[in-house]
């Protein structure tokens, strides 16, 4: 996968991550990636409401100490 830009949320609380989040998106073209980081726990239901509602495909997500990673590509 190839990400196009990536986005560094940790440390912000809700609902900074998708303020951030839908920002870079409007920066990004149809079919580029958009990778995330966050730290907010609620980014996860968050981020995959936010991608969903929006028509974005939420590729993967992951876990990892703590840091919440999301791939996103743009519709």
């Amino acid at each position: 996968m190839e990400v196009t830009k990536v986005l560094d949320a940790k440390g912000l609380a809700c609902p900074m991550p998708i303020v951030k989040t839908k920002k870079a998106m409007d920066e990004l073209q149809s079919g580029e990636v958009l990778e995330i980081q966050a730290t907010d726990k609620g980014a996860k239901n968050d981020l995959v409401a936010w991608a969903s509602s929006g028509g974005h495909d939420l590729l993967s997500d992951k876990e990892e100490n703590g840091v919440f990673t999301f791939y996103i590509k743009k519709s």
